[in-house]
């Protein structure tokens, strides 16, 4: 069966919490509605196949070699729906950079996922799935925390603790967020095994930095339960000083984060995995237009805008 409508998936933003969240500290994040993969099947005479702008890939399912994410998500949920390969094209476009800390590679296998559910009839719900794109995940970042699959596929504002029952936030005030895109590529899975580097060598440093970020998330998400934006915003700035101090800030993050503040900002820190990617920025309404033109002068390549609540 061929859905009328591609299946989608959206985009996330860390607001607190990355790289401490591996080392079961916990973590806020929102999906992006506004951003989005998604996967458009069509019929072919030739197996399963997955297409994209620069992608066309067949899919063998008697292999267990893990050789792509997009063939290994396909055959994982093949496996799980102890399914045949139908012959169709899975084609995969996406609104999301990519390497940029906003989740693109769980948003577009968890698209792919869906898109061939559709095709074969049947369903997976969304624990089930969420198991699923984690194994996926693991390509993209060696070890990963699971947040970025976890808001992705319940598309859903989360309170997260790796290896616990998932949490979903009460927004007592909705808040808008700017992320402002650097332009600069960075790997998730580089930037991981950096902090895992540090950790390693001197953890008695190390280990009061993570501690410190757990605290910063569990008073953050007491502010945005009671709508106190402007202690979230002091909060952003705490985390972000902290994971510059992890060393997964660059010159780049840190100049939009210190121009987004410079401009009203009620807070802003990088997003994601650092070292290039996203930062975000908490604005009041009235002031987006100000705050947006400021990350744009000092350097920001996109701008984007969403509103959590």
């Amino acid at each position: 069966m061929i859905a009328s409508n591609p299946a989608s998936a959206p985009a996330k933003t860390i607001l607190f919490g990355e790289h401490a969240v591996v080392y079961r500290q916990p973590a806020i994040a929102v999906p992006i509605a506004g951003l989005r993969a998604f996967a458009e099947a069509a019929p072919n005479q030739n197996g399963l196949r997955i297409t994209a702008a620069d992608l066309d890939i067949p899919v063998n399912v008697d292999t267990e070699t893990v050789d792509h994410a997009l063939a290994l998500t396909a055959r994982l949920v093949l496996k799980f729906l102890n399914a045949s390969p139908p012959d169709v094209t899975i084609n995969i476009r996406s609104d999301i950079p990519i390497a940029s800390g906003l989740g693109s590679g769980a948003a577009v296998s968890t698209a792919l996922a869906r898109a061939l559910c559709d095709v074969l009839g049947q369903q997976i719900d969304d624990t089930d799935l969420n198991t699923l794109i984690y194994e996926v995940e693991k390509i993209h970042h060696g070890t990963p925390s699971g947040i970025d699959n976890t808001v992705i596929v319940y598309e859903r504002p989360v309170y997260f603790i790796r290896d616990q029952p998932l949490e979903t936030l009460m927004i007592g005030q909705p808040f808008t967020l700017l992320i402002g895109d650097t332009g600069q590529s960075a790997s998730t899975r580089a930037a991981v095994a950096g902090v895992r580097d540090l950790y390693e060598r001197d953890p008695q440093r190390v280990q009061p930095m993570l501690d410190a970020i757990g605290e910063i998330v569990r008073h953050a998400r007491s502010a945005i339960e009671h709508g106190d934006l402007a202690a979230l915003g002091k909060l952003m700035q705490r985390n972000h000083d902290l994971l510059r101090d992890l060393t997964v800030s660059s010159p780049e993050l840190d100049t939009l984060v210190a121009a987004a503040a410079k401009a009203g900002a009620l807070g802003a820190k990088l997003s994601g995995g650092g070292r290039g990617g996203n930062m975000i920025a908490l604005v009041m309404p009235e002031l987006r237009e100000q705050v947006e033109a400021a990350l744009l002068d000092a350097g920001a390549v996109h701008i984007y805008t969403t509103e959590v609540g």
